[in-house]
């Protein structure tokens, strides 16, 4: 199974998708499952409306598409009620994006959110890359408060910043890395040969509409991994963080 973890559906502001487009890519590329986030505006802003879309297209899918929630942690109370009829409609994770959402990760303000997300079991994508407010190493400290929570590093801290996604990964063990945009082949050898990070810790994703999803996919059936550890980075280790959260 080739499971992508991270797409985000609507119109954003330079590009967009709707869910017919993703899943006729999908069947083009032989990719089983996609994780659906709401686009930037409802990421930020509406989060109803963006949760109300992804939930649509994922109960329509035929479990094809698994949603994100999306709620912007300003809105406090308001915020883990969303959440709430976000798993209601079926949500299975959460998302987070610091920068569009405007906090810092470490100043507390999404702590209600993870707090969620943890009695729920969810894992929790966050985006990186955007100094200074979404970063690999700070994540890795917000990771390490919440030692029972999984976090995907979405974006692997691409591009300025893809050289601190290993020893963020080093630091916070419930850490996971996204293989888009980041170079992760210039370092795939020296993850092989680490006892604490190794292919299982990293999960595909393609990121679309941002990337070619074709190209994304390409470049981790290219690397030199075996077939055991491919399979985990192409769904099986993000599959086993889902079932977690459902038992």
């Amino acid at each position: 199974m080739i499971v992508d973890a991270h797409v985000r559906l609507g119109r954003g502001r330079e590009v967009s998708l709707d869910a017919d487009q993703l899943i006729a890519t999908m069947d083009s590329l032989g990719i089983d499952v996609a994780l659906v986030a709401p686009d930037e505006r409802c990421i930020a802003y509406d989060n109803r409306e963006g949760n109300e879309r992804v939930a649509a297209a994922a109960a329509a899918s035929r479990g094809r598409l698994i949603a994100y929630a999306v709620a912007n942690p300003w809105r406090a109370r308001a915020a883990l009620d969303e959440l709430d009829r976000a798993r209601d409609a079926g949500a299975r994770a959460l998302n987070v994006d610091s920068v569009l959402q405007g906090f810092d990760l470490l100043d507390g303000l999404i702590d209600p959110l993870l707090e969620f997300a943890t009695e729920a079991g969810w894992p929790v994508y966050v985006r990186t890359g955007t100094p200074p407010s979404a970063l690999p190493l700070p994540l890795a400290s917000l990771a390490r408060r919440w030692p029972e929570t999984p976090f995907v590093m979405g974006r692997s801290g691409a591009t300025d910043f893809w050289i601190d996604a290993a020893p963020a990964l080093h630091y916070a063990p419930n850490l996971y890395g996204d293989t888009s945009y980041a170079p992760w082949d210039t370092v795939l050898v020296e993850l092989g040969r680490d006892q604490d990070i190794g292919p299982s810790r990293l999960i595909f994703s393609t990121d679309a509409p941002y990337t070619v999803p074709r190209s994304e996919l390409r470049r981790v059936l290219d690397w030199p991994i075996d077939d055991d550890a491919r399979r985990d980075v192409l769904g099986g280790t993000i599959m086993r963080l889902l079932r977690a959260s459902h038992g």
